[in-house]
C-alpha cells in the first residue's frame, strides 16, 4: 500500500535524507512501500538515477530493503528506530525477556584496585590474568584458544567482526527463528540476511546448504542453547554441518554464538573443532554473571584476530579493565561457582518439567537446551493475550522469525517446577480456545 508521507528532495541526499526522518517520525512505518523509483523521479523532478541513488544508500545503511519485483519497503527492523518489545503489563508473570533468575547472580562489587589516573591500555589491552582464564574456558570444551581477544558483548564482537569481513549487500545466513538482536543487527549492517531453518538440534544441513548456495559469506549460529528454539549441536549433526560448510565454493566465516555456555545444560559439539580455515566463537557471562557485565571472550583464526582488533583499537581501543578485573575476581569465586553450578542445574529441571507438563497436554514444544521455551502456534496475539488474561506474558514470536512458522517465546529461568503445570494447563485452555474460533 502506498504511503501517505510526503517525500521530498531534489537530490539523492535530500531525497535519502527525508525518507529517513519519515522512518525515524514513524509516519513511515516497517514494511510500508516506496514508490517506484520512475514515479517519484516524475513527482520530484529529478531523474531516475538520482531516486535509484538515494534507495541504494538507504539500502546501504539498512533502512529499506528490496524485494525485486515487489520494490522497496522500509525494512522490518530499520537501523534508525530498532524495534524494542513491548513493556510487561502491570500484574502479570514476566516469562518474556529472556533474563536469567536474579536468585543465582552474585553481587557486582567494585574491583578492589581501580586503575589510576587518565591511562591507555592500547598497547596492553587484556589482562593477563583474565586472558589465561578465557583460554582455559574455552579449552575445556574444546574449542581452539590460541587466538583469543576480548570484546563488549556477543552484539558488538558479531557486528565487529561481520563489518570488517563482508561488504554492503552480502549475504549472511541467520538462524530462523533466531535471536532477534542479531536478525536485526545484520540488516543494519547494510547486509543480507539469508534464513536457515532450526530444530532440536540447531541449523538443518539441508537449509544450510541453500543458504550458501545462494551465497551466504558468513553464518552466525549458536551450537547450544539456541534462541528461542533452544536446539543444541549433537555430535552428528555437528559433523554433518562440517560437510556441507566443506562443499561450499568460497571461503564463509563461521561464527558462534555460544552465549549460555555455563548454563546450557548440555555439552558442547562445537563446528569450531572442525578444521575450517575462517571461524570465530564468541562467549558472554551475562547470562550467568550478570546482564550488566557487558565483556564478552572471542577464540577465533589468525585472521580473524588481527580484523576484530584492528578494527577495535581504531573504535574503543580496549575493553574496560576495571570490567575484566570484575569478571575475574568473579570466575575465581568459589561463591560464585557454587551459584553457577545451582543455575545449570536449575534451568535444566525448569525448562524440562514445562516440557513435560506440555506434553501430557498434548501441546508441541521445544526446548532441549538453554533457558527458553518455544512453542508453535497459528495466533500470536491471541497466545498472548489470552495467557495474559490468566497472568502470564510471554513473547510473541514474530520479533524472532524471518520467514518460520508461528510461535511464541517463554523463558523457563525463572520459573518454578511447581508453576510449571498451571502455566501448562493455561497455555493448553488459550491453544484449545483459539483452535474453537480458527474451527479447525
Amino acid at each position: 500500500m502506498a504511503t501517505q508521507y510526503e517525500i521530498i528532495g531534489a537530490s539523492a541526499k535530500g531525497i535519502a535524507a527525508s525518507v529517513e526522518q519519515g522512518v525515524v517520525e514513524g509516519a513511515l512505518a516497517p514494511g510500508t512501500a516506496l514508490p517506484p523509483v520512475r514515479r517519484l523521479a516524475e513527482r520530484l523532478s529529478v531523474s531516475p538515477g538520482t531516486v535509484a541513488t538515494a534507495y541504494k544508500e538507504l539500502r546501504r545503511r539498512g533502512i529499506v530493503v528490496t524485494h525485486g519485483r515487489g520494490g522497496t519497503v522500509v525494512a522490518p527492523t530499520p537501523a534508525v528506530a530498532s524495534r524494542r518489545p513491548p513493556p510487561v503489563p502491570e500484574g502479570v508473570r514476566d516469562l518474556a525477556g529472556g533474563h536469567p533468575d536474579a536468585a543465582f547472580l552474585p553481587a557486582l562489587l567494585p574491583t578492589a584496585r581501580l586503575s589510576p589516573g587518565v591511562r591507555s591500555h592500547r598497547a596492553q589491552p587484556r589482562l593477563a590474568g583474565l586472558e589465561d582464564l578465557a583460554r582455559a574456558w574455552y579449552e575445556r570444551d574444546g574449542v581452539p584458544a590460541e587466538h583469543l581477544t576480548f570484546a563488549h558483548g556477543a552484539l558488538d564482537c558479531v557486528a565487529r567482526l561481520l563489518s570488517v569481513e563482508l561488504r554492503p549487500g552480502d549475504a549472511v545466513a541467520m538462524e530462523d527463528p533466531g535471536y532477534h538482536h542479531l536478525l536485526d543487527l545484520v540488516p543494519a549492517l547494510g547486509l543480507r540476511t539469508v534464513p536457515v531453518a532450526v530444530d532440536e538440534e540447531g541449523i538443518r544441513p539441508d537449509a544450510l546448504r541453500a543458504a550458501l548456495r545462494s551465497g551466504a559469506r558468513a553464518l552466525v549460529c549458536s551450537p547450544r542453547g539456541q534462541n528461542p528454539y533452544g536446539g543444541w549441536f549433537s555430535a552428528g549433526r555437528r559433523d554433518a554441518l562440517l560437510g556441507v560448510l566443506g562443499e561450499a565454493a568460497g571461503e564463509v566465516l563461521v561464527i558462534e554464538d555460544d552465549h549460555v555456555a555455563d548454563v546450557a545444560g548440555v555439552p558442547l559439539h562445537s563446528l569450531t573443532t572442525g578444521g575450517l580455515a575462517r571461524w570465530a566463537q564468541v562467549r558472554t557471562v551475562s547470562k550467568h554473571l550478570g546482564t550488566d557485565l557487558r565483556w564478552g571472550a572471542l577464540a577465533c583464526d589468525r585472521t580473524t584476530l588481527a580484523r576484530h582488533d584492528g578494527r577495535m583499537v581504531l573504535t574503543s581501543g580496549w575493553v574496560s579493565h576495571v570490567l575484566q578485573e570484575t569478571v575475574a575476581r568473579l570466575v575465581t569465586d568459589p561463591e560464585t561457582q557454587g551459584l553457577v553450578a545451582a543455575a545449570r542445574s536449575a534451568y535444566a529441571r525448569r525448562r524440562e518439567a514445562l516440557l513435560a507438563e506440555l506434553s501430557a497436554r498434548g501441546v508441541t514444544a521445544h526446548g532441549a537446551s538453554g533457558m527458553n521455551v518455544w512453542v508453535p502456534v497459528r495466533d500470536e496475539a491471541a497466545v498472548v493475550n489470552g495467557l495474559r488474561t490468566r497472568g502470564w506474558w510471554v513473547a510473541a514470536g514474530a520479533r524472532f522469525r524471518l520467514s518460520a512458522g508461528a510461535g511464541v517465546r517463554i523463558t523457563t529461568a525463572g520459573l518454578g517446577v511447581g508453576d510449571a503445570a498451571g502455566l501448562a494447563g493455561d497455555l493448553a485452555g488459550v491453544l484449545g480456545e483459539a483452535q474453537a474460533t480458527y474451527g479447525g
